[in-house]
Order: structure tokens, then C-alpha cells, then sequence
């Protein structure tokens, strides 16, 4: 059996592996998994229904950013930029977007990929950004909202920066290995 084979075996059986392991440890433990299972359901839901307000305001947001024309405003204003770390301008909107949501930058990539292709430059720059990066303002609106957290203090400036490095990694990265 060659590599690609054995990690792909692998990854078919590693969640269900753990899952049996957890069952059976929690079994040997005597824990009563479904009534656990049912209250840990239960506090999720709560959390969910607690997360909504902080959810809605994030999307209503998002949609402000990019409907009122300020996304466009703020691309044209970094072109220059761009130029300096060799970075497609194509790639811009999905480097704003990426730490504000998810679905739109998915939707952006998704759209890179179509236009230019995956094996592209920009499309595998635009893949490295996707996993490279994280939604750092949907992050801190859910977990910081779930907790009570209102004082966020350098969270955000750390998670933007972390963004920044994670996009500029990817570009220059993707330069050399790939161009």
C-alpha cells in the first residue's frame, strides 16, 4: 500500500475511531452517555439562542460594509499596496472580507476559482488565504458573546494582525513555490 493510500484509509476511519473510543471509555467509565449527551444538547441549544443577537448584528454588518460601498472604497485605497507584496488586486476583496465572514469570503474563493481556476497563481493564493486565515470579528462576536466577555481589549488587534501576517504569508509564499 503506497502513502496516498494509507492516509486516505486513515482519514476515512479517524473520526469514527474516535468516536468508538470515546463511547467505549465512557462506557468503562459507567457514564450515562445519552442522558450526558442529552444535556450537553440542551446547553448548546441554550448557548445557540444566547448567540442570535451577537449573530444578527455581525451579518446586518457585514451587508452594511459591503452594500454601502465602503469594500470598493477601502480596495481602491490599498492598490497600492498590493503592488508591494505582489498580490493580485483580484485578491483584495477576499483578503477584507475574510476576517468579517466566512460565507462571503467561501463565496468569493469560490468565484476566484471559477474565473481564473484552481491551479492558478490566484487561485491557489486565494486557497492558501482561505486556510491561512481565520474570521477573527466572527470569532470574537461568538466567543466573546458567549462567555459575557465586553472588554475585548488587544484581541482584535491581535487577530487582524495574525490576518495580515496569515494573507501576506500566503501571497509570498504561493510566489515562490508556485510561480
Amino acid at each position: 500500500m503506497d502513502l496516498y493510500a494509507f492516509i486516505n484509509t486513515i482519514s476515512l476511519w479517524i473520526v469514527p475511531g474516535l468516536l468508538f473510543l470515546a463511547l467505549f471509555y465512557a462506557s468503562y467509565k459507567r457514564i450515562r452517555i445519552f442522558d450526558t449527551f442529552v444535556e450537553g444538547a440542551k446547553e448548546g441549544f441554550n448557548l445557540s439562542v444566547r448567540l442570535i443577537p451577537f449573530l444578527v448584528g455581525m451579518l446586518v454588518a457585514v451587508g452594511l460594509f459591503r452594500e454601502s460601498g465602503a469594500m470598493a472604497m477601502l480596495s481602491r485605497l490599498l492598490i497600492p499596496l498590493l503592488d508591494i507584496i505582489g498580490m493580485p488586486p483580484d485578491l483584495l476583496p477576499l483578503a477584507l472580507m475574510r476576517p468579517v465572514s466566512g460565507s462571503s469570503a467561501l463565496a468569493i474563493t469560490t468565484e476566484i476559482m471559477h474565473t481564473y481556476g484552481p491551479d492558478s497563481l490566484i487561485g491557489r493564493m486565494a486557497a492558501t488565504m482561505q486556510g491561512s486565515t481565520d474570521t477573527t470579528l466572527f470569532v470574537l462576536t461568538v466567543y466573546f458573546g458567549a462567555v459575557g466577555i465586553k472588554k475585548s481589549r488587544y484581541a482584535l488587534n491581535v487577530g487582524l494582525i495574525a490576518d495580515a501576517a496569515g494573507l501576506v504569508a500566503a501571497v509570498l509564499i504561493c510566489r515562490v513555490v508556485f510561480a
